[in-house]
């Protein structure tokens, strides 16, 4: 029992670490991804940086509330349903 609370532990520490990572990682790459938008228009040439920023905070403000980055928290809930329903099965027989 001690051993399975022990894995518990670990597996969720590890899991924590996997979603900051591919948090950080999404996060990055939608910023990116405005930057390069705003970059490419050619209707944007000649404003300023000011209103630049403003653009990709306000992109960054719809993806704080999108669903890719709810989607992100399957990192957690995956790994658990597939470790519950191996132990479940292993102890069934």
């Amino acid at each position: 029992m001690l051993g399975l609370v022990r894995a518990a532990i670990l597996g969720f520490f590890t899991l924590s670490v996997i979603y900051v990572l591919v948090s950080l990682y999404s996060r990055s790459i939608r910023r990116e991804t405005l930057e390069k938008e705003w970059d490419t228009d050619p209707a944007r040439e000649g404003l300023t940086k000011a209103e630049r920023d403003a653009y990709i905070e306000t992109g960054m403000a719809q993806y704080r509330h999108g669903l890719r980055r709810k989607l992100i928290v399957l990192v957690y809930i995956l790994p658990m349903l597939a470790f519950a329903v191996i132990v479940y099965f292993v102890n069934a027989q």
